[in-house]
């Protein structure tokens, strides 16, 4: 089990790191349905994740992910490369695409529209933002196939898939709890949050 949680311990890390969804939750919490749309994005976000993730464990374990001998398979290796390689070409195109020095970038529609979301639109933005965001699902796959390529039972990948969803939903869960346990603290804790982000996003 140990394999299993430290290879897919720096994806799930590169999840929760991910600014979009830290930023989406805390403008949401921000609103007048804040309680409600801010627990459904996070519902959202855990159970697409997770859904992504148990998809590709069982796949690649069905696959023989993992050798008689204990050692993962060759197209294991070829499958992280791939992924590793568009993770690269990604971040090319990211510092291409760059606003000229002096300019702010545009901040997507979904953040102008955000005071209006009902809980179903926040469910439905946290499961673009998990699985179809290019770097969250390739972290999310890549993480997923070394669980599945582990040398681990399958309890102990069970409990290594489990282990990642949570790491990889602390951009979301934390936020939430600081809300709803946090009384009137939260609100100057989530005030400094929103404060860290680019000037765009905190005008919205």
């Amino acid at each position: 089990m140990g394999d299993a949680i430290g290879q897919m311990l720096a994806s799930a890390v590169g999840i929760a790191i991910s600014p979009l969804p830290l930023i989406a939750v805390i403008l949401m919490l921000a609103t007048p349905k804040g309680r409600a749309n801010g627990t459904a994005f996070t519902a959202g976000w855990v159970s697409s994740l997770a859904v992504l993730v148990a998809v590709v464990v069982l796949a690649g374990s069905g696959a023989d992910a993992a050798t008689g001998d204990g050692e993962p398979a060759t197209w294991t290796g070829w499958l992280k490369l791939a992924l590793g390689a568009l993770f690269l070409l990604m971040g090319v195109k990211q510092i291409r695409d760059r606003p000229r020095e002096g300019h702010d970038a545009e901040p997507p529609g979904w953040m102008k529209a955000i005071d209006s979301f009902t809980p179903g639109k926040s469910a439905g933005l946290a499961a673009a933002l998990a699985v179809a965001n290019p770097k969250n699902l390739v972290l999310a796959v890549g993480g997923a196939v070394s669980i599945a390529s582990s040398t681990a039972s399958a309890g102990g990948k069970t409990v290594a898939a489990v282990l990642m969803v949570a790491i990889a939903s602390l951009c979301t869960v934390l936020p939430l709890g600081v809300y709803l346990v946090g009384g009137a603290k939260s609100t100057k804790v989530l005030g400094d949050w929103k404060a860290w982000m680019p000037p765009t996003m905190r005008r919205l």
